[in-house]
Formats: C-alpha cells, sequence, structure tokens
C-alpha cells in the first residue's frame, strides 16, 4: 500500500505569511527588486549582548540535552520577569520553556483540548491559531469582529459563541494581524464571562513590549482576582529581541497543566536549544537598552504608515496601538481591474500587488478577514517608503 499523507495533515492550511513571503523571496532570486511586507519578523539583528553570551555557552559546553521545560535559571528569569513587570506570582516550575511561541501554542492545544472541544477564536486571528486546534483534535470556533470595534471581542459576542462545547477562549493583545489592542476594561469584561462560563483563556502576549503612544499593556491573568487558575500565558524572545531564528519562546500556566507540558515536549523534542536558551537568559536579565532602541525605531516606522495610509486612496486602517502590522481595509478596490487584471478579494488584490509593482502582503483572508490586506512595518523607513510609493501607484493605476 502507498504511502499517504494523513488525513488531519491533509486539511492543514499552509501558513500564508510563510507562503507570501517564499513568494517574495523567489522573486528576489530572480534578481528583482521586491519591497517585503509580509513577514512578522523585526529587521534588526540580534543584539550584540545577546549573541556573545550564545558563543560563551559554546564555549563552556552547555551543548548537551537540558531538562524538557528548560534550563532552571530561564525558568526562574521568565517568572520573576512576570512578577516585575505584570505583579504575577509564578513558580519556576509554571514555566515551560519551548522551540518557539508557535511550539508553545501547540503545546497548549495538546495538553488542554480534547477531540470535539470548542476554542473561541476572535477573527482577525494569526494564520497558525485555527490550525494547530484542528491538528489536536478541537473545533476552532471564529468570531468576526468589525473594524468599527477595532477588530475587539466583544462580551455580548463572547456570550453568543458559547456552546456545552465550548473549552477555550483564545486572545493576542496586542494583535497579530491587526495591531490593536485591549484595555483592561475590555479584558476585564471578558474575564467576567470566562469565569461565570467556566472557560479556559489562552493569553497570547508575544508583543507585549512593542507598545506605542499612550496605550497600556495589561497581561490578561491580571485583571481580575483568581485568572491565573484559569490562563495560560504564552510569550518568548523573537520579537522584543529580535530572535526570531533563535526559536524560543514559554508558557505560564498552572502546576498540573506546566507538567503536562513538560511531559509532551520530553517525548516530541527533548528540550529547546542549549544555547539560545542561554541567549535567551541574557536578554531577559541584560540591559533592556536595546529593546527601547528598537521600540523607538517602530515607533518612527508606525508614524510614517499611519501617514502614508491616510494619503492612499480609499483605504484605511485601525489605529495600531502595539505590534508592527497594519491591517488595511482594501475593500473599496475590490471588483476592478488593475493593468487589465480584475482582483475580486483580497488573495487576487494581494498576487497582483506583487506581480505588478513587487510589494509583498499578505491576505487578510488567511487571517478570517476578507477584505483586507496586512502590512508589516517590521523593515527600514527606506522599503516603507518605496513599498508605499509602489502601492500608491498600483492603486491609481488604469484598469
Amino acid at each position: 500500500m502507498p504511502l499517504e499523507v494523513s488525513e488531519i495533515v491533509a486539511a492543514l492550511e499552509p501558513s500564508a505569511t510563510m507562503a507570501m513571503a517564499a513568494k517574495a523571496k523567489a522573486l528576489k532570486a530572480a534578481g528583482k527588486t521586491v519591497h517585503d511586507f509580509s513577514l512578522g519578523e523585526p529587521d534588526f539583528n540580534t543584539p550584540e549582548h545577546i549573541c556573545q553570551a550564545a558563543i560563551a555557552a559554546m564555549k563552556a559546553g552547555q551543548t548537551h540535552y537540558t531538562p524538557a521545560a528548560g534550563i532552571p535559571e530561564l525558568r526562574a528569569a521568565v517568572a520573576k520577569q512576570y512578577e516585575k513587570a505584570h505583579g504575577l506570582t509564578y513558580k519556576p516550575s509554571q514555566v515551560v520553556v519551548s522551540n518557539g511561541a508557535k511550539h508553545s501554542l501547540h503545546n497548549v492545544f495538546t495538553s488542554v483540548i480534547n477531540p470535539g472541544d470548542e476554542v473561541i477564536i476572535p477573527a482577525p486571528y494569526w494564520v497558525s491559531y485555527a490550525e494547530l486546534v484542528k491538528l489536536c483534535g478541537g473545533r476552532p470556533v471564529i468570531v468576526e469582529t468589525t473594524q468599527v470595534s477595532n477588530f475587539k471581542l466583544l462580551p455580548e459576542q463572547l456570550r453568543r459563541a458559547l456552546t456545552k462545547q465550548s473549552k477555550m477562549l483564545l486572545l493576542c493583545s496586542p494583535s497579530n494581524p491587526t495591531g490593536t489592542m485591549y484595555t483592561p476594561a475590555e479584558l476585564g469584561a471578558l474575564a467576567d464571562i470566562a469565569i461565570e462560563a467556566d472557560l479556559a483563556v489562552l493569553s497570547d502576549e508575544i508583543y507585549e513590549r512593542l507598545i506605542y503612544g499612550n496605550h497600556k499593556f495589561a497581561s490578561f491573568a491580571t485583571v481580575r482576582p483568581g485568572l491565573q487558575e484559569r490562563t495560560i500565558l504564552v510569550n518568548g524572545v523573537s520579537k522584543t529581541y529580535a530572535m526570531t531564528g533563535w526559536r524560543i519562546g514559554w508558557t505560564l500556566a498552572p502546576e498540573k497543566i506546566s507538567q503536562a507540558i513538560a511531559d509532551l515536549q520530553s517525548q516530541e523534542t527533548s528540550n529547546p536549544s542549549s544555547v539560545s536558551q542561554y541567549a535567551a537568559l541574557a536578554a531577559i536579565e541584560g540591559s533592556q537598552d536595546c529593546v527601547a532602541e528598537m521600540l523607538g525605531e517602530f515607533a518612527q516606522r508606525r508614524e510614517f504608515v499611519r501617514q502614508r495610509i491616510a494619503s492612499l486612496p480609499n483605504v484605511t486602517c485601525p489605529e495600531m496601538a502595539g505590534a508592527f502590522y497594519a491591517f488595511i481595509n482594501i475593500q473599496a478596490h475590490l471588483g476592478r481591474s488593475f493593468r487589465g487584471t480584475r482582483v475580486d478579494n483580497s488573495t487576487q488584490w494581494c498576487q497582483t500587488l506583487l506581480e505588478q509593482v513587487s510589494v509583498a502582503t499578505v491576505m487578510g483572508s488567511s487571517f478570517g478577514a476578507e477584505g483586507y490586506a496586512r502590512i508589516s512595518f517590521a523593515t527600514s523607513l527606506s522599503i516603507l517608503e518605496a513599498g508605499f510609493d509602489a502601492i500608491e501607484r498600483f492603486l491609481k493605476s488604469p484598469a
């Protein structure tokens, strides 16, 4: 009998962000200049003191297996960081370090969700959420939000989504792909319903250090007493410290869940990279000046992007409170042709934009929001300027 792909993997949707980035790279490899706004990856190099810590770890022989849940020093540092930043008390044993936040998410779903359990996910949502839920036999329940509410889940929407199978609410604030962020009051209103309905909550807080203007971040577990008992926090070093390739993320969870995640990880991957763990330790415990410097650059880019979007014909965007994304409304430009190519949906719009003016974005349909496109401003001002010039030419091009 010939080998065949399993039904559960065959049903998976490939990552749209990775697919668009691959197309952009293919064009670059062919010698074409591409303005790449597709990947959610800081363009900065990992700060030098973090790299030096990795070199020191290698020279010291820290190249062997570590405990499956991570080295004790890093687990303790993560717990200490959350106590200092948010007043949340976790024991190091409640921290599990994984191979990036995406792996952490997979661990959570696999450890908590049973086949048939429902996970409520507000849309727009990061492309991997629903697929990771499906992988463990769970059912993603997608709740559409609107630009009117800044793409935030409203309490009445959460109530309507509840069924007897509801197991978990998933939130990402600041959001990928929209860049919007819940206020403490908004989180509190959702928390009240989660407590009443006995829901678990997974809070993806990977962008918590990338906040702009007067906006204030609140960790979900802080907005009501007792929330830590039903909340799993996911975070990591990728976005804050420009360490996407190092693959270090973590969960903070109740003791029983953390132990289950550690046991699962011991069978899946043994442990995260030993060298990357020591680099992450240096990132957390070392000077945070690099974070402030990168945030300052992102803030300048955000303001530039805000102004350029405002000048585009018939394009709008919610306020970007955090992260490094603009989620632009392109609905006025669907159903028309661009230099002979008719565009009826966000996928066609993004593909035509890439083909005609060499700007790589990601279609909103992949995030559960047709009629939108995601722009990452995790790239230089010069590339942003050239890319927005090209987008403006594209939108004004004849049929």
